[in-house]
């Protein structure tokens, strides 16, 4: 392995990831391991993808550097075959056969760096019935099981954004699949193909659940589960203010502490018995509802009950928990979460703000000796629109 020149902090300083252009899972994979250290080089194309936000605010291109290359050039595939061959790891999100036919597929890499891990990132894989088919992580997310486990059982299923698919099962599984393989590239210098697929991540995600489906601890219906809102003192209440507060106090000790916070200790034995559930709802409604969100939060503040307020995206950065921790930080003007999780030894940090499209152009072909790189003339990206 090639040490990259660009200075970096983490784990993973020294390793070298080229980053096709996408969008989603794969951004978020390859700013996770930019997170860590890793010298991510994205290679943008004339004009986009984009989100349709100002790129200066695009956090999931944080800790990367970008270059343009139009792989429809005819000079272009060579470009990124060269970056291949310097590389560690290659991240790239398209439809299986697109990128072997742009010409910068697993064969073309191997071909020029046997050592490399190319990670596949799709929703629906690279084989099966809807492996070319267009798709979003709702869709893959309902074919797995989990989004039907998700939300009220009188309404439709509650969609979780895009985290529980797009990052979870897919970014978070190629993260792990091509630091697998790196570790396996380093002891037998020989590369591979990461198939990570959001289908294949999020079913994973699920263990635990069809363990207890198969041990008939689970029914497969919403709101009738121990951990899917089905329980009274796992789940969530509305506050006399418009607010909510999130209950989790599954552990006798920890709902016997929810209970006397709460004024409900002739409660007691509810919990235990599923036809109480509820007429033990009904009273914890309506107990709730007696004060506002923060002044709960107050009365349970410093206990084990197990309780916390619900807080918007823009109040969690101000919690005294996470402030202390510093987990949310603030780079450039834009609040945003800080790298995770936490080392030790080899610390991470947000190094650079978002990548602007080609802007490194000429730092990366000087530090990954890339000469191909500096007599392009990349075509300016399109502006994107500020939200």
């Amino acid at each position: 392995m090639t040490e990259a020149k660009a200075p970096g902090s983490g784990p993973l300083t020294g390793v070298r990831v080229v980053e096709l252009a996408g969008i989603g899972p794969g951004p978020f994979a390859a700013m996770l391991l930019a997170d860590l250290g890793a010298d991510v080089v994205r290679v943008d194309r004339p004009g986009g993808p984009g989100l349709g936000i100002d790129p200066a605010r695009d956090v999931t291109n944080r800790n990367k550097r970008s270059v343009i290359v139009d792989l429809k050039d005819p000079d272009g595939p060579a470009r990124v075959l060269d970056l291949a061959e310097r590389a560690d790891i290659l991240v790239e999100g398209y439809r299986p056969g697109v990128a072997e036919r742009l010409g910068v597929g697993p064969g073309d890499c191997h071909a020029r760096n046997p050592r490399l891990v190319y990670g596949r990132m799709t929703g629906w894989g690279q084989r099966g019935p809807l492996a070319d088919r267009a798709g979003h992580d709702i869709a893959y997310i309902a074919l797995t099981g989990t989004l039907g486990m998700i939300g009220d059982p009188d309404r439709p299923p509650a969609v979780p954004a895009n985290l529980l698919g797009d990052y979870a099962g897919g970014s978070l599984y190629l993260v792990v699949g091509v630091l697998a393989a790196l570790h396996h590239a380093r002891a037998t210098g020989t590369g591979q193909v990461v198939d990570a697929a959001i289908v294949d991540g999020t079913a994973h995600l699920s263990s635990m659940i069809h363990g207890m489906l198969a041990a008939g601890a689970w029914q497969d219906r919403r709101g009738a589960n121990l951990l899917d809102g089905g329980c009274p003192y796992y789940g969530v209440y509305e506050t006399a203010d418009g607010g909510h507060m999130a209950v989790g106090a599954l552990e006798p000790r920890f709902y016997a502490e929810f209970l006397r916070l709460l004024g409900l200790d002739d409660r007691a034995g509810a919990h235990a018995d599923v036809t109480r559930w509820p007429e033990l709802r009904a009273r914890v409604a309506a107990r709730f509802r007696t004060r506002t969100r923060d002044a709960w939060a107050a009365r349970f503040d410093g206990s084990d009950a197990c309780v916390a307020p619900v807080l918007s995206l823009r109040e969690a950065p101000h919690h005294p928990h996470l402030a202390a921790r510093s987990t949310f930080t603030d780079h450039a003007g834009v609040t945003q979460p800080a790298p995770a999780p936490r080392f030790s030894a080899t610390p991470t940090t947000v190094r650079t703000g978002p990548a602007r499209p080609g802007a490194d152009t000429d730092d990366v072909a000087r530090d990954w000796d890339v000469p191909r790189l500096r007599s392009s003339t990349p075509k300016p990206p399109k502006p994107s629109n500020p939200q």
